[in-house]
């Protein structure tokens, strides 16, 4: 019906129509109305049993990918703390309304888009916005429904509901592309169109034909004929069949396609968008270097620091003690632990005071950061200098750290003659350095999730074949407006 109201007829058309002429005709001759005795039951049952089949096939196939928009919404938390006057009330986030503060504890996500009134937080917006590293939040900053604080609570005053968040601008976005219909299946489209006014003329030739060289009784059944042998009932089956033996293969693999023609299109690729945070790199900080000043030793220097951070839960502090774990250093025990927003951590470690922070911390206590820590800090690392007993020991650099697997992948690309591009929300000298260490052609950073989608049509503009490849959440967009898009965990090809 939706062909006929858009009177654009495809092969649903071409198949309904065959189905009712083989109806009508058996219906006919059962009756004994029509002497032409074209019993067409039991093929008629068969066509109908055929595309039955062949439609739960590719429903089945379908089932097992996962949606970027069901993803998008699970970034909200199930709940919300409103506060109301001197209480806290738990709400939905669909309940909020604008102008409500609402408190957001540590490790909990932002259930809304707002403005932070009080506390101060490092927030981990890498779902949303690409970077990698958490992000400090303090009054009068506006903070993004579905990213997470870390370290502190805040409250923050909404500003934005429903539709109106940054995160539904996003699903917007990809529904909007995924809507729209790729060249491709406007092409097949029209083939069936093609295909459905070809057998109404064969048909009206055929009814010609036989009216002048016999008898209209010979002329309907040929007609009759004409139109159900026209249906393309084997299309209905065979190509389910085929999504669903490529599906089961490429699912053995990891690997989920959601739509067989961006499969079929992958051998035209000729530009692959890479994603940083979570795709190229691992997505969470790790130690990358450790130095240490004269009469003190690395792993000395490292075992203090994780003593002194063993207590806290920001993400930098856990690399540190899982890089000593790693290492299988002796951690010593802590006491007198105290943490300082945007300054550090201190603690008692083996009767000696080790502090642990940022330039912050360095001014605080009047001390110049250890020149070999100017390196890492132009490669965009985060460096945090270990003061013991106000003296500096050492300094730790940690950043985004890369996926072995991310070389062989650009350099495989590279062998076949594919140009590789990075596209990330993290800041330049960040995407720099990765980007310099894979050997990648082109980088494009500080790109916000909603403009992703306009750097990947922008190279589509340069005549090339675009893959995207991301972590199918704050990505979905450019995904979505790729030629191919790659979702990972699992990975998933879809258009």
């Amino acid at each position: 019906m939706s062909e006929i109201r858009a009177r654009k007829p495809g092969m649903m058309l071409l198949i309904g129509m065959a189905i009712t002429v083989a109806f009508v005709a058996s219906w006919g001759a059962t009756l004994g109305a029509q002497s032409h005795g074209l019993d067409f039951w039991w093929e008629l049952a068969l066509l109908v049993v055929i595309m039955l089949l062949g439609h739960w096939i590719e429903m089945c196939s379908l089932a097992q990918t996962s949606s970027a928009l069901d993803s998008l919404a699970a970034l909200l938390p199930d709940e919300a703390e409103r506060v109301d006057g001197d209480q806290v009330t738990k709400v939905a986030p669909a309940d909020l309304r604008m102008g409500d503060v609402v408190i957001v504890r540590p490790g909990g996500r932002i259930p809304a888009d707002g403005e932070v009134v009080d506390g101060g937080a490092d927030v981990e917006e890498s779902m949303i916005t690409g970077e990698s590293k958490p992000v400090r939040r303090e009054a009068g900053d506006h903070v993004v429904a579905g990213t997470v604080a870390t370290g502190n609570a805040l409250r923050v005053r909404i500003s934005a509901v429903g539709e109106d968040t940054a995160l539904a601008g996003i699903q917007r976005l990809v529904a909007e592309v995924q809507s729209s219909s790729s060249r491709a299946q406007r092409l097949a489209d029209k083939a069936a169109g093609w295909l459905f006014w070809f057998a109404l003329g064969a048909a009206a030739v055929t009814l010609v034909a036989w009216l002048l060289l016999g008898t209209p009784e010979q002329a309907w059944i040929r007609v009759i004929t004409v139109l159900v042998i026209a249906c393309p009932h084997a299309l209905g089956l065979a190509i389910p069949l085929v999504v669903s033996i490529a599906t089961e293969r490429a699912a053995k693999g990891r690997v989920l396609v959601k739509d067989r023609m961006a499969l079929e299109q992958m051998r035209t690729v000729d530009a692959v968008l890479f994603d940083k945070t979570g795709t190229l790199t691992a997505g969470r900080p790790a130690l990358t270097g450790v130095t240490a000043v004269a009469g003190t030793g690395e792993d000395e220097v490292l075992a203090l620091a994780a003593g002194a951070e063993s207590d806290s839960e920001h993400p930098l502090a856990r690399a540190i003690v899982d890089a000593a774990a790693h290492c299988g250093l002796d951690v010593p025990r802590a006491t007198d632990f105290s943490a300082s927003t945007a300054v550090g951590v201190r603690a008692t470690v083996d009767g000696r005071s080790v502090a642990v922070g940022g330039p912050a911390l360095l001014a605080e206590r009047g001390l110049d950061p250890l020149p070999a820590t100017r390196e890492w800090s132009d490669s965009g690392a985060t460096v945090l200098h270990v003061v013991v007993d106000d003296e500096i020991a050492g300094a730790l650099a940690l950043a985004d750290e890369v996926r072995p697997e991310s070389r062989e992948a650009v350099d495989a690309l590279h062998g076949l003659g594919v140009h590789v591009v990075m596209i990330t929300g993290d800041a330049e000298p960040v995407a720099r350095a990765v980007a310099d260490e894979l050997g990648i052609d082109q980088v494009f950073a500080q790109v916000r999730p909603e403009h992703k989608s306009e750097k990947v049509a922008e190279i589509q503009r340069q005549g090339r074949t675009v893959a995207m490849v991301g972590d199918g959440v704050n990505d979905a967009p450019a995904l979505a407006q790729a030629d191919v898009g790659i979702a990972e965990e699992p990975a998933l090809v879809q258009h």
